[in-house]
């Protein structure tokens, strides 16, 4: 359950009133074919008074590529709405290039969602398709829909994800018993724990774009750390990839999804830090690099003039965002994105070697896991598959002043330890050597001193981070009917999801999928609280002010956003976040964390190796 903060009571859920399969009203309707001559043409359309199609869907709805498949699922943003577009690719005479390319699709208002609640249209869109790729004269199926599902009355004034149609913005009430002290601003919440993101008898859509969270974990690998890293400082990610590109579209949700800032730390953040999510643009082309740079110069500007105040926009230009694309071209725009990631081609599933993701900045450096994300992911990626629920997880721990856990919690966090075995097949990850940072000298110092000196302290060490990162699934239920299993990537989340509807019914419970979502808002919550904890010590401790004296000095002539003195993070607390002691790539996030959501500088100690008192290295 989530974390009941200081000041406040239990928490309420507030359940939706409509039904899991009420479809939302669409804005509008339309139908595009190829034609040999004039491209892609609007061959039939239905909107709302003020909403524009010509020229925006065309491009949107039929990403480059599209041709060398049979059929698809596109997702697109545009202005205030969300897009969906079922494509479809079918044998034709050779006066047709041999080939007729229809797609039929709709736009929904965001304030019904994060795509405004699109997929649970994408089964009809693609019946729909199916029916026009024969004759697409034939529009009477069109008006009927259109008819049916318009948007009657006004939408919402603000987003209103429902607990069941996405599973990051699950809205709580809190009962408060005495006034809340919040250093953060009232944007809505995410719920930090997945154990109540779908309560007994619900279940996710069929298309729902969470259904391919597991697949994301198999395609990223350890690298699934560090774009995590990059999308809560809420960098701008540029994801390219071939077609198809439903399954790149329900990357960019799930990224999006994963780096929300849970309940548990919210009110614990500066005013001025980023925005409660990273805003998903989806499918972009060429079309789109107005609008890049459009958020590339209000990102230059917010930089230049920084805010005290908080921003109530979620989707405000110059905040980040996370996207996919099928046209090159956009990667050669090195200015216009922070984070580069280069998928392999859907051949290179047949290759002998695993080929991973490249993630790169733009000058093309490449990011690599950390030797903590490689056994952090290898231990989710085991007790995911054991297909286990332990015992209900303690509240989210706060330490004291003093820096300690109380027993209480230590006793429960020890209960529900998962040792990883020696040689289990699941441990095995290989043809990792190329995104894996290597050890450090440091790192190979130390470990070789605590083989010589203490290997029953080394184990220890090991077993504690082991527990570590079993805690972040601990208490959620994890269903024997929903296994990680390696499938092609031509096999989208969404079909498995359908032909586990088909099958047993279970399956439609995403239990595997929501312990996903639960296990990266506990690791957000993890640093941000261990940060929170060290930023009120620094405040508070007047002994830690006369100890930093020389920080506090230089921090007076530092930027002007500074909300206070800097912080010094030891490499005991860079452990407790579940990070690297030893990579300096984890530092550096570490600094540019607490500056996002602190408005703080942080001065990050890292691990030695003292023998007898005389530091080695």
């Amino acid at each position: 359950m989530a974390a009941v903060r200081r000041g406040q009571g239990p928490l309420n859920i507030e359940m939706p009133n409509a039904s899991a399969n009420d479809l939302p009203p669409i804005s509008a309707l339309f139908l595009i074919y190829f034609d040999i001559k004039a491209g892609y043409t609007i061959g039939w359309k239905r909107s709302l008074p003020g909403i524009e199609l010509e020229g925006v869907v065309e491009y949107k709805s039929l990403p480059s590529g599209l041709h060398t498949v049979k059929e698809d699922l596109i997702y697109f943003v545009h202005d205030d709405h969300a897009g969906l577009s079922a494509f479809i690719n079918a044998p034709a005479a050779e006066e047709s290039r041999n080939a007729r390319m229809i797609a039929v699709g709709i736009m929904v208002p965001l304030s019904y969602g994060r795509l405004g609640r699109s997929w649970k249209h994408a089964e009809n869109l693609k019946a729909m398709a199916g029916e026009l790729i024969v004759d697409t004269a034939q529009t009477k199926v069109l008006e009927e829909y259109w008819e049916e599902h318009k948007a009657r009355g006004p939408s919402p004034l603000t987003e209103t994800d429902s607990l069941l149609d996405s599973p990051s913005n699950t809205k709580f009430q809190a009962i408060r018993t005495t006034p809340l002290k919040s250093k953060g601003h009232g944007r809505q919440r995410s719920v930090s724990d997945g154990t109540a993101l779908l309560p007994p008898g619900h279940h996710l859509s069929p298309h729902h774009p969470a259904w391919s969270l597991p697949r994301l974990l198999e395609a990223f690998g350890p690298l699934i750390f560090p774009i995590h890293r990059a999308a809560l400082l809420r960098k701008r990610i540029l994801i390219t990839a071939h077609a198809p590109v439903e399954e790149t579209c329900n990357f960019v949700y799930d990224l999006s999804v994963l780096s929300n800032i849970p309940l548990a730390v919210s009110d614990l953040l500066a005013s001025t830090s980023p925005p409660q999510r990273l805003r998903p643009l989806f499918s972009i082309g060429v079309h789109d690099i107005p609008l890049l740079e459009e958020d590339l110069r209000a990102s230059r500007a917010a930089a230049a003039t920084p805010s005290l105040e908080p921003s109530d926009l979620r989707d405000e230009p110059g905040n980040g965002w996370i996207a996919c694309t099928t046209d090159s071209i956009l990667a050669m725009k090195s200015a216009l994105y922070d984070v580069l990631i280069t998928m392999p081609p859907p051949y290179s599933e047949d290759a002998h070697e695993k080929i991973w993701p490249k993630v790169e900045s733009p000058q093309g450096v490449e990011m690599k896991a950390t030797q903590r994300d490689l056994r952090r992911y290898k231990a989710l990626r085991w007790n995911l598959a054991r297909h286990v629920s332990p015992p209900p997880s303690p509240p989210t721990r706060r330490r004291s002043s003093s820096g300690s856990f109380s027993e209480s919690e230590s006793l429960l966090a020890s209960s529900s330890s998962l040792s990883l075995p020696r040689n289990d097949p699941m441990l095995d990850l290989p043809d990792t050597d190329n995104i894996i940072e290597p050890l450090s000298w440091a790192a190979l110092a130390y470990s070789g001193f605590m083989w010589w000196a203490s290997a029953g302290e080394q184990r220890l060490h090991s077993e504690e981070e082991s527990e570590a990162d079993s805690a972040l699934l601990t208490g959620l239920a994890l269903s024997p009917s929903t296994p990680i299993t390696p499938r092609p990537r031509s096999q989208s989340a969404a079909s498995v999801g359908i032909k586990g509807k088909a099958g047993a019914g279970p399956d439609m419970s995403a239990n595997q999928e929501m312990a996903i979502i639960a296990y990266f808002h506990r690791l957000t919550t993890q640093i941000l609280a261990t940060l929170s904890d060290i930023v009120d010590a620094t405040d508070s401790d007047d002994e830690r002010e006369d100890e930093h004296e020389a920080l506090h000095r230089v921090q007076d002539d530092g930027p002007a956003d500074e909300t206070g003195p800097a912080v010094y993070i030891s490499s005991s607390d860079v452990a407790r976040m579940g990070l690297d002691q030893w990579s300096s790539t984890d530092h550096a996030f570490i600094e540019d964390v607490t500056r996002e959501y602190f408005g703080r500088r942080a001065h990050v100690e890292g691990r030695n190796v003292d023998v007898c008192g005389i530091r080695i290295c």
